[in-house]
């Protein structure tokens, strides 16, 4: 049951591991877990970006892999994802894409650039891009829009 006390016990699940991973070198202060839609935790887990040498391997990326290779489906619908710190960007496009339409989370993005991380500098960048930031150009478009073409024609699965 998603209960306040019960999402409270589970923010403390990934804050926990959190600071294990943290404390270990493995990552910075970011935890994450995923609740089922009957309440059930199907991750846990945190940030591992430094031993991973992976800049996706944030706590809300690695927990939507980890939920997804659990459950056998790229589709978390009706899932909730409970995190140490807003998601930045890249994580929202992947809590997102994976259906999740519930997230509760604890320290601000300001709170993370507080101490050095970049998310409100990203966040900035979305409102208003900057070349100088990435430059960024369309190219070759007809031959990829072949890709495109096939992939409707034999009605694939859309995502």
């Amino acid at each position: 049951m998603k209960t306040d006390d019960y999402i409270k016990e589970v923010m403390n699940k990934a804050i926990t591991q959190a600071q294990k991973t943290m404390n270990e070198d493995i990552g910075g202060p970011f935890g994450a877990a995923i609740i089922d839609p009957e309440g059930k935790i199907i991750a846990v887990t945190s940030n591992s970006v430094l031993k991973d040498h992976d800049p996706t391997a944030h706590a809300e990326m690695n927990a939507i892999r980890m939920a997804s290779a659990k459950l056998g489906t790229h589709d978390l619908s009706g899932c909730t994802l409970v995190t140490t710190a807003y998601p930045c960007p890249m994580c929202l496009g992947a809590t997102i894409w994976a259906n999740i339409k519930e997230i509760v989370y604890g320290c601000r993005p300001l709170d993370a650039e507080a101490i050095g991380f970049r998310d409100d500098f990203i966040y900035r960048y979305l409102k208003n891009p900057d070349k100088k930031v990435l430059n960024i150009t369309e190219q070759y478009r007809n031959d990829c829009l072949v890709l495109f073409k096939e992939y409707a024609e034999k009605e694939k699965t859309l995502y």
